[in-house]
């Protein structure tokens, strides 16, 4: 196995990352432990204090991180002592802040000498935790920010603040709710953790193979055929897993075999799984973590996020269909026998009761109930047909096994229209009795053993997001302690000079470029406050301009040298993960028009159209700023690949360009020019392709 692959073991969560050996079983249950604190805590088994459950959150982060990645990097005895070591200090912290949560209520604002050590612990544990899962960049990031703050007084200009001293800055960071505990930790607490259980219990039962047999036999025969299959398996993975990685390293173990030996390049099939997984964090009902973020911080309903999302999440998985497409059409790959690939109709009639909770957790996040509400249901719901199909499917096919699934729907039915404090111990009991009858049985035996490993595995993904959240608290504590946001938003309009373009152009420059050292997590977070003020004072709403800084620290976790996706993707394909970043590059290209086109165009994210929707009405301007952004976005894919049902010479690729060019800029001239190009362009290839089939 290639070194990318050195710490696939931590992102992946198939992968056996638990150690052999009594060390390994604590682990392991450590992590279920971690899950049923989070599955008590969101269904009110048991009620605690909101920064108390973060500080829990934390703690368990911090005692999983260090002893498996010493474990996944095969530490010498004194490393594994010392990971050992900084595991417990991070429980430490999290138990001082549980068992005196009153006293630090009581003096907040004047913390004793105690108070300053722990706070000092706290923030050592997160800052080498994150060091040591994702690398040295968004340390520093968080690093120069914590400085600014201890520092700030002596900063030049307009960046100079007041002054805070130590234990002012320490209570910011590592109490109350604005530093480590703040909105990030609290959504990976809750919603984040919730919905990547979800996934994980949906993947352990089959969702997968589903998931792959439906893109089979619906794009498995077309022309690029393997490749397409990626595509379409991971757009419908992520709609259960918010993780590019998870998505990276369960359909990729398939599809990437599956590109190479129908002649795609290594690292070609490698950017091809890299990309469509990454959009799973942009594809409804669970996005990725930032999704929950940008909810809690914009004070919106998840719903409204969802609506933002939809149609840049269809075009980001149709560019890449299409890039594929046109690589495919250019070297001459051919799909797959007909004969070979399974039968979407049957898959689907065998996986019936897997879409089940997904389509339940849709309903409810479109019937206005919170995420922690629908994510609760959703897991506890899933639980129960997992647990149920064992029994119903372990009976005789008929009469009997019809019973059991309509008397499992409907004691859910019944249990889920009660009030949630009441519907919880309910749905306890039924799992309890579903426990019970899977106890008497082989196959339900190996059932419950799947269940339990799906809450070891759901914890262990869920250590890279809450990790990245924990530190980027520190950024968003000194945003807040220190009002820089302002400053440097007035900075970007400044460079900008008042120009909406540049603006948008330097606002994706800083998403790229901090894209190829940090995560989308901290990513959006660091772009979204800089930005996200400058963008709304030229006029661009403010869901819009997170959705845009969202969409580009996608793209931008394509970008090498911390290209998580791309390097999960290495030891599968069998390549560098530096080659696979830059074909991911390619492959997402098409995918940059999207959020410069919603920018000028809302309707583009189902927001107030403008002046476009008043003049032709709301709808017919989100499908006329549609059908456009399509037709940019396949013009930008023929100019990146050069391909058209024959190779593109220089200046018609320029030309493809051009137009794309003119149809992004929303202006009623640009989009006349756009439109008569396109036609000229569409007009030509037609004619020489025509030509050429006759002569």
């Amino acid at each position: 196995m290639p070194p990318d692959a050195r710490d696939l073991a931590i992102h992946d969560p198939m992968a056996e990352s638990f150690p052999p050996g009594l060390q390994g079983r604590l682990l392991w249950a450590i992590a279920i432990a971690f899950s049923v604190f989070q599955i008590a805590t969101a269904a009110h088994f048991v009620d605690f204090p909101s920064q108390v459950v973060r500080a829990v959150h934390v703690g368990f982060l911090m005692l999983l991180v260090f002893p498996l990645i010493a474990n996944a990097r095969r530490a010498g005895p004194l490393v594994l002592a010392a990971a050992w070591a900084l595991a417990l200090a991070g429980v430490g912290v999290a138990l001082y802040q549980w068992l005196y949560y009153d006293e630090l209520l009581l003096r907040a604002g004047d913390p004793n000498r105690t108070d300053i050590i722990v706070g000092i612990i706290a923030l050592v544990t997160v800052f080498l935790a994150a060091w040591a899962e994702m690398g040295i960049a968004l340390p520093l990031i968080s690093g120069a920010f914590l400085a600014y703050a201890l520092f700030g007084q002596y900063a030049p200009g307009l960046f100079q603040t007041r002054g805070y001293d130590l234990s002012q800055v320490i209570e910011q960071m590592a109490f109350g709710t604005e530093g480590i505990y703040g909105i990030p930790i609290y959504v990976s607490s809750s919603y984040i953790f919730l919905f990547i259980l979800f996934g994980a219990f949906l993947e352990k039962a089959g969702m997968i193979k589903l998931f792959t047999d439906v893109s089979l036999g619906l794009v498995g025969h077309l022309l690029g055929g393997p490749a397409k299959v990626a595509v379409v398996s991971s757009a419908l993975m992520g709609t259960i897993s918010g993780s590019g990685v998870a998505n990276v390293v369960t359909t990729g173990q398939f599809t990437i075999p599956l590109m190479k030996r129908f002649g795609y390049r290594a690292a070609f099939a490698g950017g091809v799984e890299s990309t469509a997984s990454m959009g799973g964090q942009l594809m409804p009902p669970v996005m990725g973590a930032v999704a929950f973020i940008m909810a809690e911080t914009l004070g919106v309903e998840y719903i409204e996020v969802i609506k933002a999302a939809i149609i840049p999440a269809i075009l980001y998985f149709g560019a890449a269909f299409w890039m594929v497409h046109l690589e495919a059409g250019k070297r001459g790959l051919v799909g797959m026998s007909e004969a070979d690939l399974p039968s979407p109709r049957r898959a689907l009639i065998e996986g019936w009761y897997l879409l089940l909770p997904l389509a339940v957790l849709v309903w409810l996040l479109f019937s206005g109930t919170t995420p922690l509400y629908a994510g609760t249901i959703g897991l506890a719901l899933t639980i129960v047909l997992i647990l149920g199909a064992s029994i119903a499917l372990g009976m005789p096919a008929g009469v009997i096994r019809a019973i059991v699934w309509i008397g499992l729907g409907l004691a859910c039915a019944w249990i889920f229209s009660n009030d949630l404090r009441y519907a919880m111990p309910l749905v306890g009991g039924l799992v309890g009795l579903l426990v019970l009858a899977n106890l008497l049985t082989r196959g339900g035996r190996e059932t419950l053993r799947i269940c339990v490993d799906s809450l070891a595995d759901g914890a262990k993904t869920a250590l890279p997001v809450g990790v990245a959240c924990a530190l980027v608290g520190i950024i968003m504590g000194t945003v807040t302690l220190t009002g820089v946001a302002t400053t440097l938003g007035s900075v970007i309009v400044s460079l900008g000079q008042g120009n909406l373009f540049l603006s948008l152009l330097l606002t994706m420059v800083t998403c790229i470029v901090l894209g190829m050292g940090i995560p989308t997590i901290p990513n959006y977070i660091i772009t979204s406050t800089i930005a996200a003020a400058a963008l709304l004072q030229l006029g661009v709403p403010l869901i819009v301009s997170h959705m845009f800084v969202f969409y580009f620290g996608i793209l931008a976790d394509l970008t090498p040298p911390v290209a998580l996706a791309c390097f999960a993707a290495a030891p599968i394909a069998r390549e560098s993960g530096l080659k696979i970043s830059f074909e991911a590059l390619k492959i997402a290209a098409a995918g940059f028009v999207v959020p410069f086109m919603a920018v000028y165009a809302p309707a583009l994210m189902l927001q107030d159209g403008g002046p476009l929707a008043a003049a032709i009405g709301y709808w017919p301007a989100v499908a006329y700023i549609f059908v456009k952004t399509v037709l940019a976005m396949g013009l930008w894919g023929i100019a990146v690949i050069g391909w058209m049902n024959r190779l593109l010479v220089p200046w018609e690729r320029v030309l493809a360009m051009l137009t794309s060019f003119t149809l992004i800029y929303a202006a009623p001239w640009s989009d006349g020019v756009g439109v008569v190009l396109a036609a000229l362009f569409i007009g030509w290839m037609w004619t020489t392709l025509r030509k050429a089939r006759t002569a």
